[in-house]
């Protein structure tokens, strides 16, 4: 429970810098790593099928789930920095980071 809680905080802090980033800057110019494109390009071929405007709770935490997210993030394992860090993920991308829009994934 430690563990998740100061997975949470700092999740937390990441996701308000990043929100400030995206509402700023058109998100088609915004780089955040220099991994972005592997990352987005790996994430297209493991989960191609996954709606990500709205996003359900069971595909990111279920037991199936976790078993096809656990390889996606250790592939980035020396590529980025936290690569295996709980964040906050907002179900509704067209909606902000509330209690009832965001999921610790």
């Amino acid at each position: 429970p430690n563990v998740e809680m100061m997975w949470a905080m700092r999740a937390y802090q990441h996701a308000e810098v990043y929100f400030n980033l995206i509402s700023s800057v058109d998100p088609k110019f915004l780089k955040l790593t220099q991994a972005d494109d592997r990352i987005y390009g790996e994430f297209r071929k493991t989960f191609g099928d996954l709606k990500i405007d709205v996003l359900d709770p069971e595909e990111l935490k279920s037991e199936p789930a976790k078993e096809r997210w656990r390889p996606f993030c250790m592939r980035f394992e020396g590529v980025v920095e936290d690569f295996n860090y709980g964040t906050l993920l907002r179900l509704d991308c067209r909606k902000g980071y509330t209690e009832e829009n965001t999921i610790f994934g």
